[in-house]
């Protein structure tokens, strides 16, 4: 049995905003969070070289979001 410290622990560093937004992947399910609060939420379809610039197909939606970092938006993985 796992100590629950250890748990929760894990859950808090999934849930940790990603700081290097160059390190997602095409495909990996994320969520975009503005002021806490979930305004997006998604698949990366594309991240710039710069990684300052993040492109998400929302679920339902048939176009992409353009999100950028100096709107001052977060990303955290689903």
């Amino acid at each position: 049995m796992k100590a629950r410290g250890a748990v929760l622990s894990r859950r808090i560093a999934h849930a940790a905003t990603v700081s290097n937004w160059g390190s997602l992947h095409v495909g990996e399910r994320v969520e975009i969070i503005k002021h806490a609060h979930v305004i997006a939420a998604g698949e990366v379809e594309e991240v710039s070289r710069s990684g300052n610039v993040l492109w998400l197909v929302c679920s339902g939606a048939h176009e992409s979001q353009l999100f950028m970092r100096s709107d001052g938006v977060q990303v955290r993985r689903m």
